[in-house]
């Protein structure tokens, strides 16, 4: 027997047929899924000091369970002294199984860990049917130590969905047990 993540099982068995119901599609094909999230950070100050880029990228690794890599500047910015090719930031895109895994613990443990906590804003949404969240602090995942931390980074979250509307999007996301606020 193959394991398959706690989220990815509630999708098959309860958000299709929810979905279904609420916007009355002829085929299971035409509900809208989840197809990847990408976890990004911009780490401004590693212009003068490249080992913050190393450090991001490990800490992004553990939070994601998969390699992250560190992304390159596209072209040079002599105000903020930034040269062609240098690294100022780190990424990873999520799909399958650790995605599920990864919507998983953010839903259930790092969300409430944040501080002050009381839900997500719904205005990330772009019109497409992906949602855009920030993240201020990285500490919130569990995978992280606190005490081998040097800097703490913020993050930006991308959920991308096969959803065409913001509506269908923001159901599908209500359906995971997205924490939005209620306006």
């Amino acid at each position: 027997m193959s394991y398959t993540p706690r989220l990815q099982e509630k999708y098959r068995a309860e958000i299709i047929s929810a979905l279904t119901e609420k916007f009355g599609y002829k085929t299971k094909m035409r509900v809208p899924k989840l197809s990847k999230i990408v976890i990004s950070q911009g780490i401004g100050d590693a212009v003068a000091d490249k080992k913050l880029v190393d450090n991001a990228v490990d800490d992004l690794s553990r939070i994601a369970g998969q390699k992250a890599i560190a992304t390159i500047s596209r072209k040079d910015i002599s105000n903020f002294k930034l040269r062609k090719g240098m690294p100022i930031g780190t990424k990873v895109t999520l799909r399958g199984e650790r995605m599920y895994e990864f919507l998983d613990r953010l839903l259930s443990v790092a969300l409430p860990r944040t501080r002050d906590f009381r839900g997500v804003p719904a205005k990330g949404f772009d019109g497409r049917g992906n949602f855009n969240m920030g993240v201020k602090e990285h500490i919130i995942f569990p995978e992280i130590d606190i005490d081998k931390v040097n800097r703490i980074l913020g993050m930006d979250i991308t959920f991308v969905t096969t959803a065409e509307t913001d509506e269908e999007a923001k159901a599908l996301l209500d359906a995971f047990g997205f924490p939005f606020t209620k306006k």
